[in-house]
């Protein structure tokens, strides 16, 4: 009810909070939260306000990164295409330079390429990294390491070692714990335990799931360090999460309570990376949680900008958009968000492996999971269809390689909305941003996505 009741009294205090910031005059701002929506275009921000308002049954209530004053538009564009990956935008988004598809904080020749996280540690500033994907995904490795391939994610977690990042919360431990790890399965194929590392650096280390309440207790007194990491790979969708895991608002509630501790500010990077990962499945009503969830993460910083907003910046913005989301479709002037709201499953994570042969109980399973109790002829037949293909083993492209029946049920619960989508990929649109806070009007109006960094570097008085 809190968050809900923020969202729809923002707009009446945001002015006056805006104007007191300006009159402060404060030089650079010494909280900087800097929050990436993977895959969040335009429409994916648009989807879930309006998600929201069918929910709440409220026409008004309004994402809170859709009432900040300050708005923009970003190109995303790598170095070598048109349409970026999350690496190069990532890249971009830290550093403030182009780069290749796939290459992590490096230049094609191989140069690192220095970061926003690491230009503030040079500051004495403390730094976090949050995300909802491994955190040697793409996105949260770009700022804390350098590597010529985000594949190389074994590597990418021996880079965290040395960082100085000083506040971790994410997924996939599977990287973090050496090839024998006998507590669970490991990715590595070496015996370093990286998350043994972090432990003798002194860092408090909360792994799997098992330390979920630990974490949640754990207040710090001092200035503390912190590595968690609570899931095999990527932490859950925000559609199906469970209590075991913390929520990615709840990471970025305790990265401030973690790093407020240290005198000279702190830079916090934060990912909503699982958006990205449900519009890679045409999965509607998956990134519309997971959107929602990470405008919660974007309430708890606004909240701590509440009570510091002479010295506190907070940036949105999104790395590319994910999967063509169109919201409307031919001639056809509607859209029924209400055949979303009951939907309880992801595509990736759930549907993939909901059908296994037994078509009556799929049928059952869908009504109960994803309300299609009522399937049209047509519906039943695109369904029968993709089951056909699962049964004989055949292979068909146009499911973008994801199981041909989880896709169709994707379609067609989009498409009861006049939902659809372009791409299994992503697009090369131009995304939009946000911000509120000191200097907020640096990043505003149409730029390049390697200008947003610039943007911080100079307010920072910092060198990329």
């Amino acid at each position: 009810m809190f968050k809900k009741n923020l969202r729809l009294t923002l707009a009446m205090v945001v002015i006056a909070l805006v104007a007191f910031s300006s009159l402060a005059g404060a030089a650079a701002p010494k909280y900087v939260f800097y929050f990436i929506g993977d895959g969040l275009g335009a429409a994916q921000r648009q989807a879930a306000e309006y998600f929201l308002q069918e929910q709440t049954g409220n026409p008004d209530a309004k994402l809170v990164m859709n009432q900040f004053p300050i708005a923009g538009i970003n190109t995303t564009h790598s170095l070598d295409t048109l349409v970026t990956d999350s690496a190069a935008a990532a890249t971009a988004l830290a550093a403030g330079v182009k780069t290749n598809n796939g290459i992590i904080a490096q230049l094609p020749d191989g140069t690192n390429v220095k970061t926003l996280i690491e230009a503030c540690e040079d500051l004495g500033m403390a730094t976090g990294i949050v995300s909802t994907t491994r955190l040697t995904h793409a996105t949260p490795a770009a700022f804390a390491s350098h590597n010529q391939s985000r594949n190389n994610e074994a590597e990418i977690a021996a880079d965290f070692i040395d960082s100085g990042v000083d506040y971790f919360a994410g997924g996939g431990y599977r990287y973090f714990v050496p090839k024998s790890w006998e507590w669970g399965k490991s990715s590595r194929n070496d015996e370093l335990n990286v998350a043994q590392e972090f432990y003798n650096n002194n860092y408090h280390v909360f792994l799997t799931e098992n330390d979920t309440a630990k974490f949640r207790e754990f207040q710090p007194t001092a200035r503390e360090k912190v590595f968690a990491v609570f899931t095999y790979s990527h932490m859950p969708y925000e559609i199906e999460r469970a209590e075991n895991v913390p929520s990615v608002a709840e990471l970025t509630a305790k990265g401030i309570d973690i790093l407020d501790k240290y005198n000279k500010g702190f830079f916090m990077m934060v990912e909503g990376g699982r958006i990205d990962h449900a519009c890679h499945a045409n999965d509607a009503p998956g990134s519309i949680h997971d959107t929602l969830a990470f405008d919660d993460a974007i309430a708890e910083a606004y909240e701590f900008y509440k009570k510091h907003p002479a010295e506190t910046l907070i940036v949105i913005v999104g790395d590319h958009e994910t999967g063509g989301m169109g919201l409307g479709f031919g001639s056809n002037y509607y859209l029924n968000m209400n055949e979303l709201v009951n939907v309880r499953v992801s595509v990736e994570d759930t549907l993939q492996s909901a059908y296994t042969g037994d078509r009556a109980a799929f049928y059952q399973y869908i009504a109960a999971n994803c309300d299609l109790g009522d399937l049209t002829a047509a519906e039943k037949a695109t369904i029968e269809k993709a089951m056909d293909i699962v049964d004989n083993g055949t292979s068909d492209s146009s499911y973008g390689g994801y199981n041909p029946v989880a896709i169709a049920v994707a379609h067609i619960t989009s498409e009861r909305a006049n939902l659809y989508w372009t791409t299994y990929a992503h697009s090369g649109t131009a995304i939009p941003m946000s911000a509120i806070g000191v200097g907020a009007e640096s990043f505003g109006g149409f730029k390049d996505n390697t200008e947003i960094a610039k943007a911080m570097a100079k307010l920072l008085s910092i060198k990329l």
